[in-house]
């Protein structure tokens, strides 16, 4: 991939509008930033090719699709080693409710971000899927009930140099 540039004002500003509106049109982007299409395409275009723009997503109400009920669940493995690491992800890599997981510090080996429909599917996946899975423990699960703030904007620094 080579050497990921240095991030300037205008790539943060350029940043900062994909980040909130992905859908913004090249020519929308240009006159925001203050630059001609052209250069704006190919400062976009050095973002995606370095690896720092990843992907871009659709934001889903998850509501208004029928996933009504989101958790947190706190994971244990029985052993640390790297072949029951990879074994427990390959079994999580397997299941699309979990829509994240963390390894983490703390009480707890991994943390998971799952989705369903509503409790009773919930159950299911936890009785069917996930607690089937030979490297947990035991699993702490903890219900979202209310989201307060959601944001998908990343705060970027002044003093970003991406590496």
């Amino acid at each position: 991939m080579g050497v990921t540039p240095k991030l300037d004002r205008i790539d943060r500003v350029i940043l900062d509008k994909l980040q909130s509106n992905a859908k913004i049109t090249n020519a929308k982007l240009s006159q925001d930033i203050g630059l001609s299409p052209a250069p704006t395409l190919e400062r976009v275009k050095k973002l995606e090719n370095s690896g720092i723009i990843k992907s871009y997503h659709a934001v889903l109400d998850t509501a208004k699709i029928g996933l009504g009920v989101s958790t947190f669940v706190m994971v244990n493995l029985k052993g640390h080693n790297k072949t029951n690491i990879d074994s427990f992800l390959e079994e999580i890599n397997k299941i699309d409710e979990v829509i994240e997981c963390h390894h983490v510090t703390g009480t707890s080996d991994f943390i998971l971000k799952i989705i369903a429909s509503d409790i009773a599917s919930y159950q299911k996946l936890m009785l069917e899927k996930v607690t089937d899975i030979n490297e947990v423990d035991n699993m702490q699960s903890l219900v979202i009930l209310s989201t307060f703030k959601d944001r998908k904007v990343m705060p970027l620094p002044e003093n970003v140099n991406a590496s």
